[in-house]
């Protein structure tokens, strides 16, 4: 389905360009046949991207109260579990300052000067200056029901830490809900899937609208921002691997080796999950336990998007750039601690980073309509910051296994056995038998959410 999705996206693209240029030279300019044929464009975007918003608050409540329920109580398993998140906390301050610092360095935005729609100006209005006593209070709910009504994102983070905390206390007790929570998590990856092929139309409308208004010439910004991203994204991964390098030293050589293939099954589907099976069997053959990456890997999934959170600043910014909305360095790094805190619940499904994108521009008063800018070429954004999505985590769970002493010597019979069991670590791991269970379930990813 992910290939066939991708091919029905190019072709959405490539329509779209015709008929968006087919009405920018046949039909006049400002006619009542000129808008009708922009507003069908848009309505297309439009029903694609509210679908998208729908996802929000479920997605993140699910995705979160499962993940951090699943963490437990053990010594061995919260000592890993703060490694795991100090890891991916390191990780997403760069990743996202690595994209405010490009977007800004690069400025693939200006130049536009692009112009919110009528329909949207009196919502829109000035970007809001929040100081940092209102940006802290307004993180803590008042109402989780009032939170999520109005796809709050940062409130609903804050209650589904709380909630995930609290089921993991009380053990047993908790489990239906944590089974709930996880059913919820399921529920909305596959709704998204469903939601997903609507991509081409979306897609094709995206395009055809932005083409008729602006003409040809927008394609040459398209191209600079997907020149200029990927150059950003190089940066990246020389950082992540240069840092890898530091704790593993000559053997990081051998991890690029054996991660090539979910790098490359990742970067041609646009989904990290398309990736996770053979991630874990290189993985295996690199020396990592099955019981350290069955449970850092697919919380790394949730919470160490490293391509997505630079993706995300590099996008808000760009949006903001090209309607000419200058943002201060203040407002700047509010929208790096939103990022950093709302990119958390995400799950690594295609083009989840827009949800974030979106839920950041409404936030912070700046033009949604602006998603469809970058959502009409997000299919090749999509595939880089996937890519980076699985060198990020295979790096942070190679780092934690050696910090934890059990990154075993690669076994030269290994590579002849492509489907041989995982690795049993020789190292004695105080606590994890208790969590097996859970980890067995972690190491069989979904199907396909595609």
């Amino acid at each position: 389905m992910a290939k066939r999705l991708t091919i029905y996206i190019l072709i959405g693209m490539v329509l779209g360009v015709v008929a968006g240029y087919l009405v920018r030279v046949m039909v006049p300019a400002g006619s009542e046949a000129f808008d009708n044929w922009l507003r069908g464009f848009s309505m297309l975007a439009n029903i694609f991207l509210n679908l998208i918003k729908m996802l929000v608050a479920p997605l993140i409540l699910g995705t979160l109260i499962a993940g951090i329920a699943h963490m437990g109580d053990s010594s061995a398993l919260g000592r890993i579990g703060i490694r795991a998140i100090s890891w991916f906390i390191i990780a997403s301050l760069i990743s996202i300052s690595l994209g405010l610092i490009m977007v800004n360095v690069l400025e693939p935005g200006a130049g536009l000067h692009l112009t919110v729609g009528a329909h949207s100006a009196a919502e829109v209005g000035e970007v809001k200056k929040l100081d940092l006593f209102e940006f802290v209070e307004h993180i803590f709910p008042k109402n989780i029901v009032a939170a999520m009504g109005e796809n709050n994102v940062l409130q609903i983070l804050v209650f589904a830490l709380f909630a995930g905390v609290g089921l993991s206390a009380i053990g047993e007790k908790g489990a239906p809900l944590v089974r709930g929570a996880e059913a919820l998590a399921e529920l909305m990856l596959q709704i998204t899937g469903y939601v997903m092929r609507l991509a081409p139309l979306a897609v094709f409308g995206a395009l055809a609208k932005v083409v008729a208004q602006y003409g040809l010439g927008i394609l040459a910004t398209y191209a600079e921002l997907l020149t200029e991203f990927y150059m950003s994204l190089v940066v990246l991964w020389a950082l992540l691997l240069g840092i890898g390098a530091i704790f593993l030293g000559k053997r990081i050589v051998e991890l690029i080796r054996y991660i090539r293939e979910p790098i490359l099954i990742a970067f041609s589907t646009a989904s990290s999950e398309a990736a996770m099976p053979k991630l874990f069997e290189q993985l295996d053959r690199f020396g990592v336990p099955r019981r350290i990456s069955g449970f850092v890997l697919p919380l790394g999934y949730s919470f160490n998007l490293d391509g997505s959170m630079m993706y995300a600043s590099f996008a808000t910014i760009f949006i903001a750039q090209a309607y000419g909305i200058e943002l201060s360095i203040t407002t700047q790094i509010l929208i790096l601690l939103t990022l950093m805190v709302s990119s958390k619940g995400i799950a690594a499904v295609p083009r989840a980073s827009l949800v974030v994108i979106t839920a950041t521009l409404a936030m912070f008063d700046l033009p949604v309509e602006g998603v469809a800018l970058v959502f009409a070429i997000d299919q090749f954004l999509d595939m880089g910051r996937t890519a980076t999505n699985v060198v990020g985590n295979a790096v942070a769970t190679s780092v934690i296994t050696k910090w934890e002493g059990m990154l075993e010597v690669e076994d030269p019979a290994f590579d002849d056995r492509p489907h041989a069991p995982a690795h049993t670590s020789h190292h004695g791991m105080r606590g994890l038998d208790l969590q097996e269970d859970m980890v067995e379930d972690r190491t069989t990813p979904p199907a396909d959410r595609a």
